[in-house]
């Protein structure tokens, strides 16, 4: 006779008691665990996929297996490559091999949960890599994202993997940090909107699973420093950082991972608040939580023992720990008194839940084949930012004689960012290729020098071929290059020692100063002291100040880490195949010495340094194309409007392309709320529309006030005062705003 868990026809709920029913407390706990990183349970001998010791010492020691991290991982931590990893054609079978080992080790014969890193892009041989979030956000497009996350799915699936790991819950507050590139940019609607799309991409595919990270408020750590702690309070944590989880979560998220840092002196894998009062109470959530890697163990910077560390995160609502010795401890937090039995059964009756909801114990199903490349050309070019454009230098005549210049120029590297496999050799495109494609070998190219050091002569023969030339290409920036060779920190961030890593980016990369090195700012003044026009291209990965750069060249085009075809599709911007539709979704501030420079601080009584502009350079929203808009006097569809109504609000103009070329535009709608008592953001991102028109012509344009930017206003059911509406080309302080009473008992809006 069947077990009722095995049986498919049962109801959830029926076939998790019965398993929970028969399993042992070590059963249990050993579901709470997933401490082997997922490559030290296999290797190649003789060509031919193994498992190994370590596997089978920690099926025994948990009596089965949660979750296994990075099984089909490939870069410089794992030290997995094209000669040691496993590629399209052979991850399949290495997840079949070890799951075999796993269930055969298991008394009940439960799988284990392959958990596998996908911030843009799965991190395995032979995965399509996207635009890093930053980059793709600067589109202002998330269906692009949610086919690129389908994707994905798609190749997860057909490797054998259950769950996503994906960032998007992080808000870049401080661009000193180095994971910024792993965020949606500093606004909660763009997060939340980017972060909807991933999930409901990926949940295209049955059987794979996404897993939010990171929760919460990682990105407003003090200084930029990663994991530090978020000085943040309960309203900007409601208005700013949750509401792309909450977002996440309403589209069907399975998973949450609970962030390195603390709030307010609470680590976030700590708080029950946080955890169980916000996510499962108020919000309704029925998925787990994860740990991030070593997070409860970091516990013990306060907590006595390994078994005292691991109860204060059950209890606050951990599920699934990841690489921590801590949840090894539970049988002694058990027998200690620090927990409770039905509080392990939770957490195993969340954790089998998932395994329950993604066919874990289901008869397989055949498995997908590996799916052909995604088109990915629209994403890759939507995310640039033409910032500037001094006497339409750009577009680009295929006649000029070009010079392309700089560290980023032809190192492929720079364009991927962080968590990036190894690349099959001659896969990618520089931007020196790029440019080279559309003009032949005859274009110039110098160094000019590193990233951040100069190299010997770099200057004068990078000045010497701008003069040579009718326009120089600078490519600066940063790059998250991992090499084989660097050292790592325990959970695979790097460790900065004598030898400093390639990368200037990336976990473990946090800057003081966000300005470009001195090592480009001197060949930036190189360069441009010739007179060449110089057009200059930046890749990067984070905000850097730039204000320099922009006075001293003729345009600057932000590319920010743009993949592997990034190369092919800055050349075509600057030479007019494509047009630059791209808008900032982060500002960028002049220095470190300003920030914050977000634009939706809250307003300020006093707005200057004596020696500075507290102001970004670029502020958020800001881009421009190769023609000129206007927007008309704007209408709402009301006068008055409550907390609970916000959301039918329309907002109406007519935009003009007042220009000589065709184009596409991001229109932006802002608001703010004035409510007696409450000192209110300088503006808040409600909506947004693109809209493409031909030269001279004019449309009616409307924006509702998305649903998902209603938190970020802050306002109450019961608040009284004005909202103020507004649209704007990029964040900033209206001219003449649209103002309509805050009524709680507005009822039914009027057309």
């Amino acid at each position: 006779m069947t077990e009722p868990f095995r049986d498919p026809a049962n109801p959830l709920d029926v076939r998790v008691d019965d398993l929970i029913g028969r399993m042992t407390t070590r059963e249990k706990i050993g579901q709470l665990n997933q401490r082997l990183l997922g490559w030290h349970a296999w290797s190649r001998r003789d060509g031919t996929a193994v498992t190994t010791e370590a596997l089978d010492e920690e099926i025994a020691h948990s009596g089965g297996l949660g979750a296994l991290y990075g099984l089909l991982r490939a870069d410089a931590w794992s030290g997995r490559d094209w000669s040691t990893g496993a590629d399209p054609a052979a991850s399949a079978e290495v997840a079949a091999l070890v799951q075999r080992r796993v269930v055969a080790g298991s008394r009940l014969g439960i799988p284990a949960l392959f958990v596998e890193e996908a911030p843009h892009g799965h991190q395995a041989l032979g995965a399509q890599l996207f635009p890093t979030n930053l980059g793709a956000a600067a589109a202002w497009r998330p269906e692009l994202i949610e086919r690129a996350a389908a994707h994905t799915a798609r190749e997860l699936r057909a490797r054998g993997a259950h769950l996503a790991l994906v960032s998007g819950l992080d808000l870049l507050r401080d661009p000193r940090w180095g994971r910024g590139e792993e965020c949606y940019g500093e606004d909660p609607l763009l997060a939340s909107l980017y972060t909807r799309a991933v999930v409901r991409g990926m949940r295209r595919e049955p059987g794979i699973g996404v897993v939010l990270k990171h929760f919460a408020g990682q990105g407003a750590g003090i200084g930029g420093r990663n994991g530090s702690p978020a000085p943040i309070g309960p309203r900007e944590l409601t208005e700013l950082h949750l509401p792309a989880a909450r977002a996440g979560i309403d589209e069907g998220a399975l998973g949450v991972m609970a962030a390195y840092n603390d709030i307010d002196g609470v680590p976030c894998c700590a708080n029950g608040d946080l955890l169980t009062r916000v996510l499962r109470d108020r919000w309704g959530f029925e998925g787990l939580v994860m740990g991030d890697m070593f997070a409860v163990d970091r516990l013990m910077r306060a907590a006595p023992t390994p078994a005292a560390a691991a109860a204060v995160a059950l209890r606050a609502g951990v599920d699934l720990s990841m690489c921590d010795v801590s949840y090894a401890a539970l049988h002694e937090a058990l027998d200690e008194g620090l927990v409770t039995e039905p509080l392990i059964d939770r957490a195993c009756r969340r954790v089998l839940s998932v395994k329950l909801r993604l066919g874990l114990l289901d008869p397989p199903a055949p498995a997908p084949s590996f799916p052909p490349p995604e088109p990915v050309a629209d994403l890759v070019a939507g995310g640039m930012v033409l910032l500037r454009n001094h006497g339409d230098l750009l577009p680009l005549s295929r006649e000029a004689r070009v010079a392309v210049i700089g560290p980023n120029a032809a190192d492929l590297a720079s364009l991927l960012g962080d968590y990036v496999p190894p690349l099959p050799d001659g896969t990618g495109t520089t931007v020196l290729d790029g440019v080279r494609g559309l003009l032949g070998d005859g274009v110039r190219y110098e160094p000019g020098c590193l990233l951040t050091m100069p190299i010997e002569g770099g200057l004068a023969r990078a000045a010497a071929a701008a003069a040579g030339s009718d326009v120089a290409v600078l490519v600066l920036g940063s790059t998250g290059r991992r090499d084989y060779r660097d050292d790592f920190q325990t959970n695979g961030a790097a460790r900065l020692g004598d030898a400093r890593p390639a990368a200037t980016t990336g976990e473990g990369f946090d800057a003081a100063e966000v300005e470009l090195p001195a090592a480009q700012r001197d060949l930036v003044d190189a360069v441009t002291a010739g007179g060449t026009p110089v057009v200059a291209v930046i890749v990067s990965g984070r905000p850097h100040g730039i204000g320099r750069v922009a006075a001293a060249c003729d345009a600057v085009l932000y590319a920010w880490y743009p993949g592997p075809t990034g190369g092919r599709a800055v050349a075509e911007i600057l030479f007019g195949t494509r047009e630059p539709v791209g808008r900032l979704p982060v500002s960028l501030p002049r220095s470190s010495a300003v920030l914050p420079v977000a634009y939706n601080e809250r307003l300020e009584t006093t707005e200057r340094y004596i020696d500075a502009d507290a102001a970004a350079d670029f502020p958020f929203g800001a881009g421009i194309g190769y023609t000129r808009w206007a927007i008309g006097p704007a209408s709402a569809s009301t006068d008055r409007v409550g907390a609970d109504d916000l959301a039918g609000v329309s907002v109406v103009a007519t935009v003009h392309n007042a220009g000589t070329r065709g184009g596409t535009h991001v229109v932006q709608l802002y608001a703010r709320a004035l409510v007696a008592g409450r000192l209110p953001r300088r503006a808040v991102l409600v909506g947004f529309a693109r809209v493409a028109l031909a030269a001279g012509q004019r449309r009616e344009v409307r924006v509702d006030i998305e649903p998902d930017a209603v938190p970020g206003l802050g306002i109450g059911a019961h608040d009284t005062g004005m909202l103020e509406l507004w649209f704007a080309s990029r964040a900033g302080e209206p001219a003449d705003p649209l103002r309509l009473r805050l009524d709680p008992a507005a009822g039914e809006l009027r057309s």
